[in-house]
């Protein structure tokens, strides 16, 4: 592995494992384990022995913090790879924005974060610090595609709309995942604010709009199949798959997770699905793109 493909990969890795350890904290009920900001507790960036707070509580929410740290360091390590090496690219103004945008989103998340522990985990908060992970990581994942010079493919209009409208759906239903992740039971700590709403209604609301999304998936899917070149049903087409598999996988994950009462370790593995689910939207995004010289690959 060379220095690009490290730094880029394990840019994109963190930020995924941002969600997934800040699941981790509001699974295991430390929402508060570090009860001030910036501190973790009065006199003290870390935790202490001894906090009231409990020691596993303290730890997993300041490894949650640490990882936000470590992001930091890796979009600096990245902003300074591409003003360095990459300076005669045509793309280098858009890689160097990308990467300051890392940068900046770590500011982002360490207000939203700070807001989140100063209101007491409110569910709005909660769910900001996890909407804005998604962009995150899309610009991780964009930055890495780029710099590693992954395939990309000319996309009839048609399927590139129907693309575009596929991804856009996905992010509509991670944030309908985010009410229903807010108004469920684990909230970070037994005193945190819940929406208001029904979960039974919000969580089918969610489970409906996943159902379109799958649809959707498969038509593409098809319509890749009947309509698109060799080269692009090899690369695109394969990919659209994964996706599919992926949000199956996902699905199936959720509806278990809703049957068995929300056991923490299936809500665990469905935040990682959600990560995952992402990634393969977005993946798709920046492979298929709109040919406008209307010349498309394997012709």
């Amino acid at each position: 592995m060379n220095l690009a493909s490290f730094i880029f990969t394990t840019l994109l890795v963190f930020q995924a494992g941002l969600v997934v350890t800040g699941g981790a904290v509001r699974l295991t009920g430390s929402g508060l384990g570090c009860p001030t900001w910036p501190e973790c507790t009065s006199g003290s960036i870390k935790p202490i022995i001894h906090q009231a707070q409990g020691q596993l509580h303290s730890w997993i929410e300041f490894g949650n913090r640490l990882i936000a740290w470590l992001i930091l360091i890796l979009a600096i390590a990245s902003l300074v790879y591409i003003v360095k090496r990459l300076q005669s690219r045509p793309d280098f103004k858009r890689l160097r924005l990308l990467a300051i945008f890392q940068i900046l989103g770590f500011f982002g998340q360490v207000v939203l974060g700070g807001i989140t522990v100063l209101t007491e985990l409110n569910p709005i908060a909660v769910s900001a610090h996890f909407v804005l992970t998604i962009p995150l990581i899309a610009g991780a994942l964009a930055l890495r595609h780029r710099i590693l010079d992954r395939k990309i493919v000319y996309l009839a209009p048609i399927t590139r709309t129907l693309t575009v409208f596929v991804v856009s759906l996905t992010f509509i239903v991670l944030l309908l995942g985010t009410l229903v992740t807010g108004t469920g039971p684990h909230a970070g700590d037994i005193k945190a604010k819940r929406y208001p709403f029904e979960a039974r209604a919000i969580s089918w609301l969610h489970a409906d709009v996943v159902i379109a999304l799958i649809c959707l998936i498969v038509a593409l899917y098809l319509l890749v199949r009947v309509s698109e070149s060799e080269e692009v049903r090899r690369v695109f087409g394969r990919l659209v798959f994964i996706f599919l598999l992926v949000s199956l996988l996902q699905g199936a994950i959720g509806y278990v997770q809703y049957f068995t009462g929300l056991p923490e370790l299936i809500v665990g593995a469905h935040l990682l699905g959600a990560t995952l689910v992402w990634i393969s939207a977005w993946q798709i995004n920046l492979t298929g793109r709109e040919n406008i010289q209307e010349e498309r690959v394997g012709k």
